[in-house]
């Protein structure tokens, strides 16, 4: 007899909105369009995880084609007990050419025309986030000119 797993069922962990400033291009490489965009610091709203972003990260992005861009974001979270949690998040970006279009030029666009999906991984030493470490999470993504909402879920 097999038993089946149950399949994966999400909770909300946290909602980020991550303040950005001008992207630093590049240029065109082997990778696509190659963008580094400096985050200035924001905040972390969840049910138990709250706090701040530092300033220091960065969004690493590769804008491949005229309607895809792969993300990957580095970041720090200090929670309002002072504990911080090191966050690496990966994803991609996927709208009409029109609309990348515009979010490369910094202009806002509707978050319901772009599928903007990641899967955060998180390291921290405080005893009280040790879990973070030990589990996998995904998120959605809403970009607007000066900043980035993010909501993240746990995989149960």
């Amino acid at each position: 007899m097999t038993i089946e797993p149950p399949p994966p069922r999400l909770e909300f962990l946290a909602r980020l909105e991550v303040h950005v400033t001008a992207p630093i291009e590049v240029g065109d490489t082997p990778s696509g369009l190659r963008r580094v965009i400096p985050l200035l610091g924001g905040t972390v709203e969840g049910p138990d995880l709250k706090g701040t972003i530092l300033p220091g990260g960065a969004d690493f992005q590769s804008v491949r084609s005229a309607t895809y861009t792969d993300i990957h974001a580095r970041y720090v979270i200090e929670t309002q007990e002072g504990d911080r949690i090191y966050v690496e998040n990966t994803g991609i970006r996927v709208a009409s050419a029109e609309d990348i279009a515009r979010l490369v030029r910094g202009e806002p666009v509707d978050p319901a025309r772009v599928y903007f999906r990641t899967f955060p991984r998180f390291e921290t030493a405080s005893p009280k986030w040790m879990w973070l470490n030990e589990r996998l999470f995904v998120g959605t993504g809403a970009r607007y000119p000066d900043r980035v909402e993010l909501n993240f879920f746990l995989i149960h």
